[in-house]
């Protein structure tokens, strides 16, 4: 049981409201986060330019925000992004949850990636092999994006196990495609 109560959709108004109104699925996230009313839409656009606007490649993003639920023990997260259906395998789902990155199941660039994204959340400073890494495989651009996907994740992380938001089921593509269109 969540340790605040999840806001009701219908009680809401203005733009938060019509956020609600335009998501395919009310997930439990969203009904805690907007406690922070004045950081709902904001935070809502962030999520929605990391999943559908970044030159990252949904598999790579994909892989980051599984590897930060992994190492964040955000069980919410890693729920809702392993049911996604944007090319990350099932060997390499396992290999997240196992913490084995440097398996074949990832190829050089997605190795990089993810021993970038391992600098990133343990250590915050990353090392300067670990960072030649990334750079040999992705964009300023594509190493930038990561970073912020990472933080925005990390901070859901701790949002859903903080609060302990109750666990939904599963929504797969549903709000990543719901999310396709403009939010708030």
């Amino acid at each position: 049981m969540a340790r605040l109560p999840l806001i009701d959709p219908a009680t809401t108004s203005g733009d938060v409201r019509a956020s609600f109104d335009r998501m395919p699925v009310v997930l439990n996230i969203f009904r805690m986060m907007a406690h922070a009313e004045a950081n709902f839409i904001p935070a809502m656009r962030f999520a929605n330019s990391i999943l559908h606007r970044q030159k990252l490649s949904h598999v790579n993003r994909e892989l980051l925000i599984l590897q930060v639920a992994q190492w964040e023990h955000g069980e919410y997260e890693w729920r809702q992004h392993v049911a996604l259906g944007v090319g990350v395998t099932q060997r390499q789902i396992d290999c997240i949850e196992q913490g084995k990155y440097e398996d074949a199941a990832f190829n050089a660039a997605e190795q990089a990636l993810l021993a970038f994204g391992r600098e990133v959340i343990e250590n915050v400073r990353v090392a300067e092999p670990v960072f030649a890494a990334m750079r040999r495989h992705f964009s300023e651009q594509e190493i930038v994006e990561s970073i912020l996907a990472i933080g925005f994740y990390m901070t859901m992380a701790r949002l859903t196990e903080a609060t302990e938001v109750d666990l939904d089921p599963a929504a797969g593509m549903t709000v990543f495609e719901g999310g396709q269109k403009p939010t708030g």
